[in-house]
């Protein structure tokens, strides 16, 4: 009885752990979602299909009538796998998408595909989510909601308000200026430097200078449009860092060249610029599946299919001035490598110019040192230890005659060979102006033979 007391005891212990484990799961669980909701970023818009939109709350939810909902993920820019990803997205958008759904939104590589009803592309490059050259940019698209999810913040992606761009805005210096001595405050926004280069790079407005959207082929252009910027203007950031980096190797000097040569600066750029070129290799193979596509579906405007035409050809030519990039940096590091055999080139030269010199003092050294007899001023004159010396010589003789003949062989070879050659040739010349001085003769015998 007290053992069965005991079992009965044991499993009702065994009961209230197990409970209390899964409620410490659940705990866990949904401190798990909310570190995830922290880390991600969300962003909902409903368009009224007349030139507005408005902030609404993150409830997946399709729109009616002429409205349309946007619906984006920004996912962080960390070292994080891509498990990491597809949890994130599972916290932010299921319920109501499915497994496929966010398998098709963060997986690596190109796609363009119908998944359960909807339009789905993404353009995923493979590689560590914390690198500049690692783009993610996928999309899900109905009739009435287009859900993006994208790997950091993408420029120009979202809408602000209108009368808050900085481009619109008057500029000023940032430091006062000076007439005829005298301080002139200048008005309008003052803009810093750093401002300025930031603005220089891109290639785009701002985000209030966006055309709100009027139907949901304008927001797939958008999206697609903004992918290219982002491009772009790391294709300029690399122009802009490449002149720069050239400038200072026509000023700089060993230090500083020596210094590229161990970061190995051109060989990592080189690698991120083959990066770069996947992912415009992935929006090639993409892109006009989706203008394939969306010419299908009635609700696609014409206008945007020649927008997404117009993109795809931006993308060609921003794949050509990736590839002349390339090359710069190819002949920069060319350039670097052929400094750098010069640089050991030259040690080399002093290296054997010391040679020259210690060989001799080596020699003597050598020979003075021999531990036989014979050897004059060293007090070893005996006369039975007097052909010690003597032979020893004779070897180091014998031994730098073979040397010697070892490497003139080839040389001497070579001259026999081609005065060889040349007595031939000489040989069969005169032997053919014998034969072309006989030739008359017999020509005019010929003649003859023929009058007759």
């Amino acid at each position: 009885m007290m053992q069965q007391e005991d079992r009965i005891r044991g499993d009702e212990v065994d009961e209230t752990d197990l409970e209390s484990l899964t409620s410490a799961n659940r705990r866990d669980a949904h401190r798990f979602r909310a570190q995830f909701s922290g880390m991600v970023r969300q962003r909902a818009y409903i368009f009224d299909g007349d030139g507005k939109y408005y902030n609404k709350e993150w409830d997946l939810a399709e729109g009616t009538g002429k409205e349309f909902c946007w619906y984006h993920v920004e996912l962080p820019k960390g070292n994080q796998k891509l498990s990491q990803s597809a949890q994130h997205l599972i916290d932010a958008l299921c319920p109501p998408l499915k497994l496929q759904d966010i398998l098709s939104l963060v997986s690596n590589g190109p796609f363009c595909g119908h998944v359960d009803g909807a339009l789905v592309f993404r353009v995923n490059s493979p590689g560590p989510a914390s690198s500049s050259f690692t783009f993610k940019i996928a999309a899900r698209i109905t009739e009435n909601s287009v859900i993006t999810v994208s790997l950091g913040r993408v420029p120009r992606l979202g809408f602000s308000p209108m009368g808050q761009s900085l481009l619109s805005e008057v500029p000023s210096v940032d430091s006062p200026s000076y007439y005829r001595g005298e301080q002139k405050e200048r008005s309008g926004i003052v803009i810093e430097e750093h401002v300025l280069e930031f603005l220089l790079t891109m290639n785009h407005s701002e985000e209030a200078d966006n055309p709100v959207p009027s139907s949901v082929s304008n927001l797939v252009v958008h999206i697609i449009d903004t992918h290219v910027d982002q491009l772009q203007d790391v294709v300029t950031k690399l122009e802009i860092e490449l002149d720069a980096v050239e400038l200072e190797m026509d000023r700089g000097g060993f230090a500083m060249k020596k210094q590229m040569l161990d970061d190995r600066r051109f060989p990592k750029l080189h690698l991120n610029l083959q990066r770069l070129l996947q992912v415009i290799a992935h929006g090639e193979q993409v892109f006009p599946r989706v203008k394939e596509k969306c010419s299908t579906k009635p609700w696609f405007l014409a206008e945007d299919i020649n927008s997404l035409e117009e993109l795809i050809g931006r993308l060609r030519r921003l794949k050509e001035n990736v590839g002349f990039i390339a090359n710069r940096v190819t002949a920069i590091q060319a350039g670097l490598d052929s400094w750098q055999a010069e640089q050991i080139n030259r040690k080399l030269y002093y290296l054997s110019f010391l040679s020259i010199i210690f060989l001799p003092l080596s020699i003597i050294t050598g020979v003075f040192g021999m531990n036989v007899g014979g050897v004059p001023w060293t007090g070893q004159d005996k006369p039975e230890l007097g052909d010690g010396f003597r032979n020893v010589m004779y070897i180091c003789l014998i031994m730098l005659v073979l040397v010697l003949s070892c490497f003139g062989f080839p040389a001497l070879y070579s001259r026999i060979a081609s005065w060889w050659r040349m007595r031939a040739m000489n040989r069969s010349w005169s032997l053919n102006r014998r034969s072309f001085q006989k030739r008359p003769n017999i020509v005019q015998e010929r003649r003859g033979y023929l009058r007759l």
